[in-house]
């Protein structure tokens, strides 16, 4: 059957039934503002519930414990002041989306990852509807929301959530993410969902009073790690599964997939891994529903498991970010080779080859010694289609958790943006873009929280002074977290994007992506269809299917180069140094004389050979 809401408050005709596990209590009611507290009845599991004639949606309730503390559901729908105060009923049936969405297979995404709180002026869903039209024009197939769960204050990334069922209510609450999910799909966008279950934020979360969410026997960056694997851990489970269900069913969110933060940081030691059964209870929800539905995980680790099939001992998701491929790009293109930057950087390896070696394999690292880590590193990935990877040459995490947040914009050449936007698009992996790249927007992206508790303001500040000890002198300059014009700095500016720099990139990626997704050579995702090899300070990787073939040609080097193409006869079909995509007055086109591409700079160069 379908997903229906299960835990938390269930309207329906007459009234309103809560359900909430709380084995740590004796006794529990729930308080609706306006009327005395009910008793609620626990079964043998733990689960409390209640059944309250005449309480509707927009009522607010509060579970009461036998001391007289007063808490929020932790199945909350909305939480209108705030993760301290009240939960409301909501009624998702009357405003669950009512679209189905696109249907995109995996090799058809091509990914915007947006902020709500930064990508309008209004800072909410619908000032993101708004903008939806200009992904469909930059040749965008899917939006990728930043976490909604509600979280402490008016602003946060998202992954400070402390109510992971409630859509942040100053983003528009549920109803308001209904409206996005319907825009995105009139307009032939799927659209994803960032969730987080490794941890919960530590402000406003009271999971730890009702039962045993959380356990001391695994330890992550976080603290004590979720209850996946301990004792009285089926109800956890049940309620991370169900949240995420909550998300992507059609009773629900609606949305067509899930990013499941840092999947590194969810420890689960039991016979099935959390993982495995998150994503079969999500594809029978798709099976039975008719929907396409994916599950991508984040992950440091270059763990093919989490990809491979159920039958040969994977989990089974739909694809893994790679992170590989950006920092070998990052290292190319600024020469940074700080933090774990230096695992990508001479005298370790030739950076060029180590982003070589991501196109070719996924990933670089699958079983090398990582002088960074100070130990192996990751499992071979090379035998997977690049439709089971997502990479980037910019993501949230790696803009905003540099010291001052910024974009490659700001750290490299325009000519070497253009570079690093063809090697991302015309990759065999999925590529994903963040918020404002196709136009190259300068803004930087940097962490910002409002948490109300001084000492845990003062705890961010010192932990992000910290986190960048190993980056150098950038640990001088870590802009205040707290601070409310972190957050205004981070908010895109779309004037950039009317500019003539602006234009000239947003040309140059829908150039890229049409190419993308029109051009038989570029059909075929598997390794067997590809080549990619240094040439210098210049790459050259070579795509293959149907008798067709492309090269992407993308130099690094500040001065004019040549490159050496493959044998056969080659005509340009893109070239940055071309005037409708020139980053700059001195840019010029490329000159290709047989198989030698004489390159002017950073730039990159799309060839086709003929038949």
């Amino acid at each position: 059957m379908p997903w229906k809401p299960w835990l938390g408050a269930v309207p329906a005709a007459g009234g309103t039934s809560f359900r909430v596990w709380a084995p740590r209590v004796t006794s529990l009611e729930v308080k609706v503002e306006g009327r005395p507290g009910a008793r609620m009845s626990s079964d043998k599991d733990g689960y409390y519930t209640a059944t309250l004639e005449g309480v509707g949606p927009g009522a607010r309730y509060l579970y009461r414990f036998p001391d007289g503390r007063e808490r929020p559901d932790p199945a909350s729908l909305l939480q209108p002041d705030g993760v301290h105060g009240p939960s409301q009923v909501v009624d998702l049936s009357a405003i669950a989306p009512r679209s189905r969405g696109p249907q995109h297979e995996l090799p058809r995404l091509v990914f915007s990852e947006i902020h709500l709180g930064t990508y309008s002026a209004e800072g909410n869903a619908d000032g993101a509807v708004r903008h939806l039209p200009e992904l469909r024009e930059a040749g965008y197939t899917a939006v990728e929301v930043m976490p909604v769960a509600a979280f402490p204050g008016a602003r946060n990334w998202g992954y400070d959530g402390a109510a992971l069922f409630a859509a942040h209510a100053s983003y528009g609450g549920p109803a308001g993410l209904s409206r996005l999910v319907d825009a995105a799909h009139a307009l032939g966008l799927s659209a994803f969902l960032d969730v987080v279950y490794n941890h919960l934020g530590p402000e406003g979360n009271y999971l730890g009073e009702f039962g045993p969410y959380f356990t001391s026997r695994h330890k992550t960056p976080w603290g004590d790690a979720v209850n996946y694997d301990g004792p009285d851990s089926g109800p956890v489970r049940r309620f991370v599964i169900e949240n995420a269900l909550r998300w992507v069913a059609g009773a629900g969110g609606g949305f067509d997939g899930l990013r499941l933060d840092a999947v590194h940081g969810i420890v689960d030691d039991s016979p099935v891994h959390l993982l495995r059964e998150l994503n079969d209870a999500v594809q029978r929800e798709a099976r039975e529903t008719g929907r396409v539905i994916h599950v991508i995980a984040e992950s440091d680790l270059n763990q093919a498991r989490l990809v491979e099939p159920v039958e040969r001992g994977g989990y089974g998701l739909a694809a893994a970010w790679a992170d590989d491929f950006h920092h070998a790009l990052h290292v190319v293109l600024t020469g940074d080779s700080s933090g774990y930057y230096e695992d990508f950087a001479p005298p370790v390896i030739d950076p060029v080859e180590a982003l070589a070696s991501a196109l070719r394999n996924g990933w670089h690292y699958a079983g090398a010694h990582s002088k960074h880590r100070g130990r192996k590193h990751g499992t071979p990935g090379g035998h997977l289609a690049g439709r089971r990877f997502v990479v980037c040459a910019q993501n949230h995490d790696q803009i905003g958790n540099r010291a001052g947040g910024e974009r490659l914009t700001a750290l490299t050449s325009p000519g070497g943006l253009r570079a690093a936007a063809a090697l991302t698009a015309l990759s065999p992996s999925l590529p994903l873009f963040f918020q404002g790249e196709e136009w190259a927007a300068p803004e930087p992206f940097q962490y910002f929280v409002s948490h109300g508790d001084p000492a845990l303001v003062e705890s961010v500040r010192k932990g992000r002074r910290e986190e960048f000890k190993a980056f150098g002198s950038f640990q001088e300059e870590v802009p205040d977290p707290q601070s409310e014009e972190t957050f205004l700095r981070s908010r895109i500016d779309r004037a950039h994007r009317e500019s003539p720099a602006g234009r000239a990139a947003l040309r140059w990626h829908q150039a890229l992506l049409k190419l993308r997704r029109e051009h038989p050579a570029l059909q075929d995702d598997r390794r067997e269809s590809l080549e990619a090899r240094p040439d210098g300070r210049a790459l050259v990787l070579r795509r293959w299917s149907g008798g067709k073939e492309i090269a992407v040609a993308a130099l690094f080097a500040e001065e004019e180069r040549t490159v050496q193409l493959p044998p056969g006869a080659w005509r340009v079909l893109l070239d940055s140094g071309a005037e409708a995509f020139a980053a700059s007055a001195g840019a010029k086109p490329a000159r290709l004389e047989g198989t030698i591409l004489h390159m002017c700079g950073r730039q990159a160069v799309v060839l086709e050979r003929a038949a």
